[in-house]
């Protein structure tokens, strides 16, 4: 799981953890939290009342770690906020208890709680797909580089070299490739080196314009309608299936192999790897129009796409049924994402510049913002990259979009969400990250 924003405030308040328990106990014969012994810790950390608190206690170091291991702490918090669990000696529901809690801290804070943004200037000409995992952004296509940056202090990490003569069309990554595609070849990079480490011969596929990568496994949408499963660690095309009889515009593939792609009718086909057959077609009551973006939600069981009307779209995986879809702007949505786990949020932008936040079981809208370009914004220098602050402004639910200066609402081309931080493109050289936090009762 990525790390989460609090990361940097949670250190400076372990650190000061560290310092009262010090000067609590004999500051003046030089004692520090290092030196207590392991029952005063134990003592000191099991009046903790919060799992967060806990957690980056247990972060500080590695003596504080095994303290905190050792004495079951974690649990005995978990059993005491869940008294039922107690007789139950599995430790799954512990883990379970903690992930739910993030996920609710997750979403509560996009949904309603403060944000700031930070811009960056990330490539000489422009990005226009972005990608956020594992506490890493990965930033492209506009130029011939694709870079890499941490979410959480913005730095520049990496930078990988596009072939020449070639043009990126989409990418994604783990936490070790980078897998990028161009109109007729795939090529990898692992993250710490800048050169391609492989590019496909170009012989399977043509016309490429979409990809979805899930190690060992890429498989490309055409422009024919086809879909391409080529498997990296063969390096050759190991299944082909007709998904549309028109151009694939977006693709996502699934845990239990389920290959879902978008159409320019406005149609998402579905097809198993498993049976190798082509399982069902969702369609739109308001086809046809081209579907830009897919997100699946395998937790809820629902697919999730944004189409060139400005619908955002929801079917059940399980039915193939529509669930709703309403028109939440007036232009193009390009892209539509949820961080992977969350069954509550599903953040959705375009041509019209606004973020919208959506509820993921009805399809309202709970919160829509811009980033406000009025107020003067603060400038901090990390190393030679200068990252300016910003304030996002709330866009009431009857405003007129059109009314909202274009100044304040460049175009969304990329979105993607990690815990608590939404990353945008814009088709120009910036980069923003909006960082959210819970909203303080």
């Amino acid at each position: 799981m990525e790390a989460t924003s609090s990361r940097g405030r949670s250190r400076g308040g372990s650190t000061a953890l560290k310092r009262r328990i010090g000067s609590g106990f004999g500051a003046g014969s030089g004692s520090t939290g290092q030196s207590l012994n392991d029952d005063t810790l134990r003592s000191v950390f099991s009046r903790l009342d919060d799992h967060f608190d806990l957690a980056r206690c247990s972060a500080v170091c590695s003596s504080w770690n095994r303290v905190i291991e050792t004495a079951h702490l974690m649990r005995d918090l978990y059993y005491k906020r869940n008294p039922p669990a107690s007789g139950s000696s599995s430790n799954v529901s512990v883990k379970s208890y903690f992930e739910t809690l993030a996920m609710h801290e997750h979403s509560s804070s996009l949904s309603s709680g403060p944000a700031e943004v930070y811009q960056w200037i990330g490539h000489p000409k422009r990005a226009t797909l972005c990608r956020i995992k594992s506490g890493s952004i990965l930033t492209g296509v506009g130029d011939e580089f694709l870079r890499l940056w941490s979410a959480e202090t913005c730095k520049f990490m990496n930078e990988y070299n596009v072939p020449k003569a070639k043009t990126l069309v989409d990418f994604d990554f783990d936490e070790n490739k980078i897998v990028g595609l161009t109109s007729s070849q795939i090529c990898i990079w692992r993250r710490n080196e800048p050169r391609s480490i492989f590019q496909s011969g170009g012989a399977s596929f043509n016309h490429g314009l979409c990809m979805s990568y899930a190690d060992p496994e890429v498989v490309i949408g055409c422009e024919d309608g086809r879909a391409f499963v080529y498997d990296m660690y063969s390096r050759s095309c190991s299944s082909i299936y007709r998904l549309h009889s028109s151009p694939v515009t977006c693709l996502t593939i699934t845990d239990d192999q389920l290959i879902i792609g978008g159409s320019t009718f406005g149609n998402v086909a579905i097809a198993d790897q498993t049976s190798g057959q082509k399982i069902g077609v969702l369609k739109s009551a308001y086809a046809p129009l081209v579907i830009r973006s897919l997100s699946v939600n395998t937790n809820s069981h629902m697919i999730f796409a944004g189409s060139s009307g400005g619908y955002a779209h929801c079917w059940d995986l399980r039915t193939l049924r529509p669930l709703w879809e309403p028109r939440v702007s007036p232009n193009v949505i390009y892209s539509a994402h949820h961080l992977p786990g969350d069954t509550a949020m599903l953040a959705v932008g375009g041509i019209d510049g606004v973020l919208r936040l959506i509820c993921q079981r009805t399809g309202d809208i709970i919160r829509s913002i811009v980033v406000d370009t009025d107020r003067p914004a603060e400038s901090t220098s990390r190393s030679r990259q200068q990252i300016e602050k910003k304030h996002v402004r709330e866009v009431a639910s009857d405003a007129r979009v059109d009314n909202i200066s274009r100044r304040l609402r460049p175009q969304i081309t990329s979105l993607s969400v990690g815990m608590k931080k939404i990353v945008t493109t814009h088709g120009e050289n910036y980069i923003r990250i909006l960082k959210f936090r819970p909203k303080k009762s």
